[in-house]
C-alpha cells in the first residue's frame, strides 16, 4: 500500500505547498531582492504549530536556490540550538567555516567575526523556534550583517517582541510579518490528498476518511499526517489494500502521542525538568513548581524565564494553564 514512505513524514517538503499561496507570495516578495543581488527583507513567520510555517520557509528558500544558483542557505532549529554559540556555529556550519572551531574553547565573538568576514554569495538563514533563543542579541548581530538574510519563525509575535530590546524591536517591527492560521478541514484534506496521491496506492483511502482524519487533527497538519501514516502502516500490517475507518480511529491517539513525544524530546534541559515536575504532580501551582525546579537544578533560571518556558509548552499542547493569577495551576495534556 505504501509506495513512498517519505511523503508520510511530517517534515517532508513537497514539490508544491498547497493552501498557503498568500503566505508564499509574501515570503517570496521579501526574499526577491536577492535575485537582483540586493539585501533581502527580514521575514517573520508566526502562528500555531502545525500550520506549515517551517515547510513553507524551506520550500521557498529551496525554490530561490534553484532560481538563483549562487546562493547559500541554512536551517537552524533554535529549540535545539538555543545558545548564542550554537546558533552562530550552525550558521557557520552552513558555509563550511567550522572545521577548526573547538566547541569548548573558541570564543563566541570569534565565531561572529567569521560571519562578519563572510564575502560569499547571498546567505539565507532560517531560524525556526526563534523565541527559544536564550540570548536575543544574536538576532541584532545577524541583522547587521549585509550578506545574511533572515527568515524568523515563532508561534506568537507578542512573546517574541516582549523579550527583545528596543534597539532590535524597532528594526524587526519593519520586517515582513506573515501570519499563519490553523488549517480548515478542507485545506487539511487537500494536504493529505496530495500525500496520498504520491505515497499510497490507488484507492487506498477515500475522501470521507480523509475528512475524518482532518477533523481529528483540529487544524494541525503534523497530527493529520501522523494519523494517515499510522493508519497506512496498520493496513499494511493487516495485509489489506485499503485503510479502514477502524484503523483511523485507532491511529488518532497514537499520532497525537507521537507528536507530543517528539516535542518533549526537543525541550531544553530546563524545560524538560519543568515538564517532568508537572507530569509527576498532575497539577501544580507556579510557586510550588518554581521551588521544586530550583531544588532540582544547579543553575535555575529566573521566574520570568520559567514563565516563558511554560508559555511555549502551552503553545505546543504539552501542558495546560488553568485559572488566573494566584489561582493558576499547570497540568500535563493527556493524548488519550
Amino acid at each position: 500500500m505504501i509506495r513512498d514512505a517519505r511523503v508520510l513524514q511530517a517534515d517532508f517538503v513537497p514539490q508544491e505547498v498547497v493552501h498557503r499561496d498568500p503566505e508564499a507570495n509574501q515570503l517570496s516578495n521579501a526574499l526577491e531582492p536577492i535575485t537582483r543581488d540586493e539585501p533581502a527583507e527580514t521575514a517573520f513567520l508566526f502562528g500555531p504549530s502545525g500550520t506549515g510555517k517551517t515547510c513553507l520557509a524551506k520550500f521557498i528558500v529551496e525554490r530561490l536556490r534553484r532560481e538563483v544558483i549562487d546562493i547559500e542557505h541554512q536551517y537552524v532549529n533554535c529549540w535545539q540550538n538555543y545558545t548564542r554559540f550554537r546558533t552562530i556555529y550552525r550558521i557557520l556550519e552552513g558555509i563550511g567555516q567550522t572545521l577548526d572551531v573547538h566547541r569548548q574553547s573558541t570564543p563566541k565573538d570569534e565565531l561572529l567575526e567569521r560571519l562578519r568576514q563572510y564575502d560569499g554569495p547571498p546567505y539565507v538563514v532560517v531560524l525556526d523556534e526563534v523565541d527559544q533563543l536564550e540570548d536575543m542579541d544574536v538576532l541584532y548581530d545577524l541583522y547587521t550583517l549585509p550578506n545574511i538574510s533572515m527568515v524568523l519563525i515563532a508561534n506568537r509575535e507578542e512573546e517574541l517582541f516582549a523579550r527583545i530590546d528596543e534597539r532590535l524591536s524597532s528594526r524587526l517591527m519593519n520586517t515582513t510579518r506573515i501570519r499563519f492560521d490553523k488549517y480548515g478541514l478542507n485545506e487539511l484534506v487537500g494536504i493529505l490528498q496530495a500525500r496520498v496521491d504520491r505515497g499510497l496506492t490507488a484507492d487506498a483511502i477515500g475522501r470521507s476518511q480523509l475528512e475524518r482524519i482532518a477533523d481529528a487533527a483540529a487544524g494541525d497538519a503534523r497530527v493529520a499526517i501522523g494519523i494517515l501514516r499510522n493508519a497506512a502502516q496498520r493496513a499494511e500490517r493487516d495485509g489489506t489494500d485499503q485503510i479502514t475507518s477502524a484503523a483511523i480511529t485507532d491511529s488518532i491517539p497514537e499520532a497525537r502521542s507521537e507528536v507530543q513525544q517528539r516535542t518533549v524530546e526537543t525541550l531544553t534541559p530546563h524545560q524538560q525538568q519543568l515538564y517532568e515536575i508537572i507530569t509527576n504532580h498532575g497539577s501544580i501551582t507556579p510557586g510550588d513548581l518554581y521551588e521544586m525546579y530550583r531544588e532540582q537544578v544547579d543553575d535555575p533560571k529566573t521566574k520570568r524565564t520559567m514563565r516563558n518556558y511554560l508559555t511555549k509548552m502551552c503553545q505546543y499542547n504539552l501542558i495546560v494553564a488553568e485559572g488566573q493569577n494566584r489561582g493558576r495551576t499547570y497540568r500535563p495534556v493527556s493524548v488519550s
